[in-house]
């Protein structure tokens, strides 16, 4: 029952298969290029446009970064600089305030020597007139004993004691 079928030889495809291979791979081949290869490339342009742009933007960045740096470090030189300002201002101000708490100290201290020797000045009047005033009742007491007389009278007694004291400055001058 069974024809005797053409022998095939081994080494040698069907052509039928050859056939429908081929039209299988063409319809393959269309549908990767109508489809997935437009696709694929799409992805990989956005890939790339991403890289890129990636790239430039990390670039521009470091660019800002350097910049705003840069501007950081000049404005950390000027406040410094300020720094230095105010802190040599404050020294400045602490000299003179200082100056003007010794020159008001030294006043104090001089209008108080003053007032003190004012008031030794005022002192030594009032000892020196209680003094003279002793002395003068002493003097005359003294001479009233020595002479025998009373020089009770009040005008006696004063010329007497003005002469006596005035002879004692003259001696003293001498």
């Amino acid at each position: 029952m069974f024809l005797a079928a053409e022998e095939h030889h081994p080494l040698l495809p069907i052509w039928q298969e050859i056939v429908i291979g081929l039209v299988a791979f063409g319809v393959l081949a269309w549908v990767l290029m109508k489809f997935v290869f437009p696709k694929m490339d799409q992805m990989y342009e956005a890939r790339v446009d991403a890289i890129e742009g990636g790239l430039l933007r990390a670039e521009k960045a470091q660019a800002e970064a350097n910049e705003l740096l840069n501007q950081y470090k000049a404005q950390l030189a000027e406040a410094r600089t300020e720094a230095a300002r105010i802190r040599d201002e404050a020294r400045a101000d602490a000299e003179g305030i200082r100056q003007d708490v010794l020159a008001k100290a030294r006043e104090e201290s001089d209008r108080i020597i003053a007032a003190g020797k004012d008031q030794l000045a005022g002192e030594r009047q009032s000892i020196v007139r209680e003094l003279r005033t002793e002395m003068g009742t002493l003097a005359v007491d003294l001479a009233g004993k020595i002479v025998g007389e009373s020089l009770a009278d009040e005008t006696r007694r004063k010329g007497t004691v003005e002469r006596f004291l005035a002879d004692l400055e003259t001696a003293g001058a001498k």
